[in-house]
């Protein structure tokens, strides 16, 4: 599509504004369920907008979507009690350590087999691993991950994420699992917060207080996570001797951790969550609009379609795995 410089420009602010749709909620009661579609929307749009009339400014897409991401999951610690998940975190630490352990090795499995591009299989093993998204903006911040990496694995965990909110309640109540259980089940199979809590909501009972509980335990795995794939780039870095190349020191996680620390030693900040979540949202989903808004014919067909069927056969892995645990509980 032919399209000139000021109408392009002009149409890549617009959809940019529009990725703050999440603010309305600071005024107006939200439709339920829409933040769970608010992040992959905005990727589409930048997608859509990349592959029609293309980006205006690339530079400054690449350079505010990092800033963006890393925002966003700073503010993302201050949804967690670090108390209340710790302890829900306890009974289930060494299955959570099992588990992502064994993700990210069936994943680097899989990326040799299909012939997966390593950091486009680390993120889509990321967001499988422990909290979608978030993990994956996080692990992109480190590894500065190009933005088809990223597009790649965020489509790919929210395809995902809008599949089990539609299958997982049903099919909870199928398998005849108690609130209890599907709260573990959920909280440990579907990716994203956001997600977890709307299918939570659909199957009813108290597996909304258990699901978000787990989840939110889950998300402090991020941390070391990222942690040790820092120290390995910087590792990796160093031995080249390209210190210009260093992986960045995560600093955005220890901000991470002081907004939970915060959250938890003022229990004043506790109603206002919501608020600092919506924040969050709208945040990542304009950093997800940036990365979309780079990506074009050419990178995509680099990509392949391979990462789809690497995150499908781990989210079934991980569902697999964490019924398994659900029905444990009892």
């Amino acid at each position: 599509m032919s399209v000139g410089p000021g109408a392009a420009t002009l149409l890549f602010r617009v959809l940019l504004a529009a990725c703050a749709l999440p603010l309305v909620g600071l005024f107006a009661p939200l439709p339920k369920g829409l933040l769970a579609f608010v992040a992959p929307g905005a990727l589409v749009l930048g997608m859509a907008l990349a592959l029609t009339v293309g980006c205006p400014d690339a530079a400054f897409a690449r350079r505010t979507s990092k800033w963006l991401l890393q925002g966003a999951v700073v503010l993302l610690g201050f949804g967690l009690d670090l108390r209340q998940v710790l302890a829900a975190g306890a009974q289930g630490m060494l299955f959570a350590v099992v588990s992502i352990v064994a993700v990210f090795a069936l994943g680097e499995w899989l990326r040799r087999r299909l012939g997966i591009r390593p950091l486009t299989s680390l993120l889509v093993s990321s967001g499988t691993a422990i909290c979608g998204g978030s993990a994956i903006a996080a692990m992109a911040s480190v590894t500065d991950a190009p933005q088809e990496d990223v597009s790649v694995a965020v489509g790919t965990v929210f395809l995902l994420n809008a599949a089990a909110l539609v299958v997982f309640p049903p099919l909870g109540h199928a398998l005849g699992l108690t609130p209890g259980q599907f709260g573990v089940w959920a909280g440990i199979a579907i990716h994203d917060v956001s997600s977890v809590v709307g299918a939570a909501t659909a199957f009813g009972g108290d597996s909304l207080t258990t699901a978000t509980a787990v989840k939110l335990s889950r998300v402090l795995y991020l941390t070391p996570v990222v942690l040790m794939v820092a120290a390995a780039g910087r590792r990796r870095a160093g031995g080249t001797g390209g210190a210009g190349n260093r992986a960045p020191l995560p600093w955005f996680i220890a901000l991470f951790l002081l907004a939970s620390l915060v959250r938890s030693l003022v229990p004043a900040l506790a109603p206002h969550a919501g608020e600092v979540k919506l924040v969050a949202v709208s945040g990542f989903a304009a950093a997800l609009y940036l990365i979309g808004s780079g990506i074009s014919r050419a990178t995509l067909a680099a990509v392949g379609a391979r990462p789809l069927l690497q995150g499908v056969l781990l989210w079934l892995f991980m569902s697999a795995a964490a019924l398994a645990a659900a029905r444990a509980t009892g």
